[in-house]
């Protein structure tokens, strides 16, 4: 029964993937696998991971629920994986404000807590991690890699573990910014990472009162 399952969503991924007018390269290209790996999916010889088949239904705009059969009458075993994909999700604490991707702005009281929910395909291994949290970027200094209006999942860690390169949420004071951290002997330096040429590097001293909330782990986007 197995295989019949990994035969239909094969095909539906074929499907979907012809009406969007993409080869197999283009495909794998776009979700990170190589185009055999796609034929693979195609054919039902190899099962996508959750994460790899989200990433498929983004790139081919269509719900995952897409590539599984919507009729009562289907056999058990397909309805239940289906129902896997579609509510495998959990809820994180939202601070329902914009985050600075650009010079560092004020952020009165980043207390307002909602709650977003997220499936665990989509935040991989950091899913259910309670002390993850998730917020929205505003601004193109972190362009190159983070777009304007993503979604970021931060994760608070000890400081001593931070590697230069690592994103960061920080603020100084109220005033709140995303970016690439750096640390030297005696100065901590956040810089942008944008096609916007006007963004400029950010230092500080080691003994300003800078508070790192944690490191970017995850970002979610919407492309349209």
């Amino acid at each position: 029964m197995k295989r019949n399952i990994s035969t239909f969503v094969g095909a539906r991924i074929r499907e979907y993937r012809k009406r969007s007018r993409l080869t197999q390269k283009e495909l794998g290209e776009k979700v990170g696998v190589k185009h055999n790996t796609i034929s693979s999916y195609e054919n039902g010889t190899n099962e996508a991971e959750q994460e790899i088949l989200f990433s498929i239904a983004e790139v081919l705009n269509v719900s995952v629920n897409d590539f599984f059969p919507s009729t009562e009458n289907e056999h058990p075993e397909i309805k239940e994986l289906s129902n896997f994909y579609a509510i495998n999700e959990q809820s994180y604490d939202y601070y329902n404000t914009n985050i600075s991707a650009g010079l560092p702005v004020n952020v009165d009281g980043i207390t307002h807590c909602e709650t977003i929910s997220i499936p665990d395909a989509v935040m991989g291994k950091h899913a259910g991690n309670k002390d993850t949290f998730i917020l929205r970027v505003n601004g193109d200094s972190m362009n190159k890699i983070i777009p304007n209006g993503s979604l970021i999942a931060v994760k608070p860690i000890p400081l001593e573990t931070l590697k230069n390169g690592d994103m960061v949420v920080f603020s100084d004071e109220h005033k709140y910014s995303v970016k690439s951290y750096f640390k030297t002997s005696d100065t901590l330096i956040f810089k942008p990472n944008s096609t916007n040429n006007d963004h400029h590097d950010q230092t500080y001293k080691l003994d300003t009162d800078i508070t790192i909330h944690g490191k970017v782990v995850l970002y979610i986007v919407e492309l349209d």
